[in-house]
């Protein structure tokens, strides 16, 4: 069963060495981003410098460093869903170093009356997902280790926000309302499809997550809204947030 993946008493049959080589060590924070709009913004509005390439056999996805009042940062655009997510951060702190990783980007609302004009900052992922249960022993929540720090800033900006439970799911098409009603019943406050496998991965290298999502489409009990979704997922305002937020870790 997926939930016996985890495997920390035998070592991996290949390494990142295998396909690139060395360890880089060039910058300490790198951003995760979802959204190709505000890659791009970032590419025209800051000198970029291209330091490493992301390989895969379908292309070749670069990582690129800016800074900002001072910092140094890399980014890069991140395929969507647990699993590639995941993967490309293994392979982004393997060429980059980067330890310190910033992840934002939009989710759906399970509960719209507490997410509404509120940056969510999730606490626990549910891991209704297949990464998270190779970097972590089997569990249905995972914990997101940084959760209160990002609150605390959220809080000193004055900037509305909630925390709550998230369900990570890898099957968007698959969001029944039984399934949303579990959730809920448990405490979720959105869905969205990455966090699990990501803090499992950071957990799993020693590697710091620093997460808020955005709402944009709602899951009703028995109905969707998506009205609200495109400006969630590329809305240039979580950026600026997380250009400061890169200051602060």
């Amino acid at each position: 069963m997926i939930t016996d993946s985890f495997d920390d008493k035998t070592q991996p049959l290949m390494t990142l060495r295998d396909f690139y080589g060395n360890r880089k060590y060039l910058v300490d924070i790198c951003l995760i981003l979802f959204s190709d709009q505000i890659y791009n913004h970032l590419l025209s509005s800051y000198p970029c410098e291209k330091i490493a390439c992301l390989e895969m056999c379908n292309g070749k996805y670069p990582i690129y460093k800016m800074t900002y009042q001072g910092k140094e940062i890399a980014f890069y655009l991140s395929a969507v869903g647990s699993t590639a997510a995941s993967q490309y951060l293994i392979e982004a702190n393997w060429l980059t170093g980067a330890s310190k990783f910033i992840m934002f980007g939009s989710s759906g609302s399970l509960d719209p009356e507490k997410t509404f004009n509120k940056f969510v900052i999730p606490t626990e992922a549910y891991r209704d997902e297949g990464m998270s249960y190779h970097y972590a022993p089997p569990s249905d929540y995972i914990t997101v280790k940084n959760s209160g720090k990002v609150k605390a800033l959220f809080d000193e900006w004055n900037l509305p926000n909630v925390q709550g439970r998230v369900w990570t799911t890898d099957a968007f098409l698959r969001e029944t309302a039984g399934q949303a009603a579990l959730r809920r019943k448990e405490g979720c406050i959105a869905v969205e499809m990455e966090v699990a496998g990501v803090q499992s991965v950071c957990d799993f290298l020693g590697l710091e997550l620093y997460n808020f999502l955005v709402t944009g489409d709602v899951l009703y009990e028995n109905g969707y809204d998506v009205s609200k979704l495109s400006d969630a997922n590329h809305n240039v305002d979580k950026l600026q947030i997380a250009l400061e937020l890169a200051l602060r870790i």
